[in-house]
């Protein structure tokens, strides 16, 4: 019952499909037979079956229908309003985490359950259904060797666009849009027939100085247009598309960082709505831009490349500026041979490319940066707080005291509920020896969400990169894999609230999904060390990290004697282990949470518990710390190495989602938003209120609730909500709105 990736096996609730990556989908119903199909499905998938049934609950996900005869599509609508589909044969497309394709004859009837949780397909009777399920995992499946200089380079991205499954405007979706190449860095360009024969001509060249600076730079640019790149003697960068009469030039740098990135954020963002009229269009909120400037989408989605080019360059990006989405990942690039082999990974996940910039932290700015951003997110007056605290966890105290950690590992505590100063007390650290330090610098940072660095230093407000941790969950996909195995590592007793705490996080979202949960505590040198080189997705470690290493009951452990890391991911919750976090990175880890210095316990407890959460429904590594920090104010102590884009598990809503909540005349303005760093041009449905309209995924949703009308949303919701600068969970603040608090 297996394929390439993907396996299925059937339930006492119906039956669930697993890639090797995780990622799942489960299918509902009672009294279902499976048989082996005797159909093919008119699209790309990793298996299929049969199955006999009259009722099936499917992800609630955007789903469509299409009409086989005729290829007419039909969304399912937002709303809980069935749609009901004559006879005739038809393909409901499910946009779930598995991509799920369902072919039948109607009649049949879809509809929303009033959760929004799941879409229920009813028929008449037992009927045959063939059904096909495709991994999102984006494995390269093919590589080229390049040398480390322009020449090489230009090779390398001009091939890359080979993963395209389509020059349109549909490019867009991320589904459509496969891995590059893989880069092996020698002594000669070698690019096999298989890559070279199968990249599409799309009429567009970019012509390029003769420097690794701006080839990476202009790489996402180049990859998402299918430009055929050439190294020449130009003194700055010039597109063209002949056919079309296009000759664009660009700036040199470093004013390319900025001119290319606005260009591929108008050409990415149009493409996202000329689609709309495809077969996939959707309510989209953000389509009425094209009538105001006056775009013929339906020509343009028929358009070749350089034509549709042509015609979005005379788009002024001011006209469009305030309706671009946030872009979802910037990283910055050492142009070094760890740069070039990560640069298929980047284009992949569609960042933008920049020069690493730092400049060093003077004296107490690092202190004062963390707690700027953690009085900038509460309200001003002290009263508005929900009355149980944050009921994420025990430590909702953890983010209402200024603390200083002095070299000798003891900390005090100011009490800062009525300002920044009060009454000081002993408390207690993660250390009592002696810590690993580590230099952090200031990174200059452009737009986006989230921020890689794939260069020297060790910046704050950034993952890591290392270009291993690519390449390691490229291996992991080989893996053969029953669920999502976590272990929680308890080495000091003094810390079980947070092992208590994360424990059973997982345990509950076990319920959900497929996770098994295993506990250790006090464990050896040599026991440690054997669970970090056994094969699991993710370690949570508790305890004490000093200068040998992770303090166990007879020594200490040192990572690089580690053979070989097994646990994919990571969070080492720990005073002081970025060291050992990268040491695991290099060994064979995807990703992982670390603490660069001293940090207190409770405000490990604070972000522990809450990292724990987030991780478990799906958000990625680096979104998940965002959130997590800002419920202490030494936030800035906590950071990501290894791929901070790597996701543990699968959200419910696909793109995880977060709420900011706000108190307005007559209510509470909610704002929804929806992305995800792995799927740049997806949309979302935000299922707030009598919304209608579908958002591009980066865009953020506005809307005015009523007391009851919030407290019903977020009975039914699973998310994390921003309220008052502290981050709770949505169904366990509806009694409290639903009962009058806030005020």
């Amino acid at each position: 019952m297996s394929a390439y990736m993907l396996e299925w096996e059937a339930t006492d609730r119906g039956f669930r499909v697993r890639d090797s990556a995780g990622a799942e989908c489960s299918v509902g119903g009672s009294d279902l037979a499976f048989s082996e199909p005797d159909r093919e499905l008119p699209r790309p998938v990793d298996i299929t079956l049969d199955c006999t049934a009259t009722e099936l609950a499917l992800p609630g996900a955007v789903v469509y229908v299409v009409a086989l005869s005729t290829g007419e599509s039909h969304e399912l609508g937002g709303d809980t309003e069935p749609l009901s589909m004559p006879e005739g044969e038809y393909l409901i497309d499910v946009d779930a985490e598995v991509k799920s394709y369902f072919r039948l004859q109607g009649p049949f009837t879809l509809c929303r359950t009033a959760d929004y949780d799941r879409v229920v397909l009813t028929l008449p009777g037992r009927r045959r259904i063939t059904l096909g399920f495709r991994s999102r995992n984006r494995k390269p499946t093919a590589s080229m060797e390049i040398t480390p200089t322009p020449e090489g380079v230009a090779t390398a991205v001009t091939n890359a666009a080979v993963a395209h499954k389509t020059t349109g405007p549909d490019r867009s979706y991320p589904t459509l849009r496969g891995h590059p190449p893989l880069l092996d860095i020698g002594d000669q360009i070698a690019v096999p027939d298989a890559i070279s024969e199968a990249r599409d001509d799309t009429g567009i060249e970019l012509l390029a100085p003769s420097a690794l600076e701006p080839l990476l730079v202009l790489s996402p640019l180049a990859y998402y247009l299918g430009a055929e790149v050439e190294v020449t003697n130009v003194a700055s960068p010039i597109l063209r598309a002949p056919a079309a009469d296009v000759d664009h030039e660009l700036p040199a740098m470093p004013g390319l960082e900025r001119d290319a990135t606005r260009l591929l954020r108008k050409v990415f963002f149009l493409d996202c709505l000329v689609r709309n009229v495809g077969p996939y269009g959707t309510e989209l909120a953000e389509a009425s831009l094209l009538d105001a400037l006056d775009v013929d989408a339906a020509a343009l989605y028929a358009a070749d490349p350089a034509r549709r080019l042509a015609a979005y360059i005379d788009v002024p990006f001011g006209a469009i500026e305030q309706r671009l989405p946030d872009w979802h990942l910037s990283t910055y690039v050492e142009p070094d041979a760890d740069g070039l082999r990560a640069l298929p990974f980047l284009l992949d996940r569609m960042s933008l490319l920049y020069m690493p910039r730092t400049s060093e932290l003077e004296g107490g700015e690092l202190v004062e940066r963390s707690l700027d951003d953690f009085y900038r997110g509460r309200a001003p007056e002290s009263g508005r707080r929900f009355p149980h605290g944050d009921r994420n966890d025990s430590s909702a105290s953890a983010g209402e005291t200024d603390a200083a950690v002095e070299s000798d590992g003891s900390a005090t505590v100011t009490d800062g509920s009525s300002g920044r100063a009060g009454t000081t007390t002993s408390i207690a650290t993660r250390s009592a020896g002696e810590v690993a330090t580590v230099d952090v610098v200031k990174p200059e940072l452009r737009g986006g969400r989230i921020h890689g660095w794939l260069a020297e230093g060790t910046p704050i407000d950034v993952f890591k990169c290392l270009p291993e941790a690519y390449e390691h969950h490229v291996e992991s996909l080989d893996r053969s894999s029953d669920g999502i195995e976590i272990a929680v590592v308890l080495n000091d007793a003094e810390m079980q609230a947070e092992h208590a705490d994360v424990a059973d996080i997982y345990r509950r979202r076990g319920g959900e999904v497929s996770i098994d949960v295993t506990v250790e505590e006090r464990l050896s040198t040599a026991e440690l060390a054997d669970l970090f080189e056994a094969d699991r997705e993710f370690v949570h470690y508790i305890g004490h990290c000093e200068d040998e290493g992770f303090r166990c009951p007879d020594g200490y452990l040192d990572t690089t004697t580690v053979s070989r890391c097994g646990a994919q991911t990571f969070f080492l919750n720990a005073c002081g282990s970025y060291h050992e976090g990268v040491e695991l990175v290099r060994s064979g880890a995807v990703a992982g949470a670390i603490t660069f210095s001293q940090v207190l316990n409770d405000h490990a407890v604070a972000v522990g518990s809450s990292f724990a959460r987030l991780l478990a429904h799906g958000f990625g590594f680096e979104r998940a710390l965002q959130l997590s920090r800002r419920r202490i104010m030494m936030g800035k102590d906590y950071a990501v190495v290894g791929d901070g884009t790597h996701a543990l598990a699968q959200s419910d809503n696909r793109l995880p989602a977060t709420v900011r909540l706000e108190s307005v005349d007559g209510g509470f303005l909610l704002t929804y938003d929806q992305y995800c760093s792995r799927h740049a041009g997806s949309f979302y449905r935000p299922f707030v209120g009598d919304e209608r309209y579908a958002y591009l995924a980066g865009n953020e949703s506005e809307h005015v609730l009523e007391r009851p009308e919030l407290a019903t949303f977020l009975e039914r919701a699973s998310m994390p909500v921003v309220f008052d600068g502290d981050v709770y969970w949505s169904a366990e603040l509806a009694d409290d709105i639903r009962n009058g608090v806030p005020e």
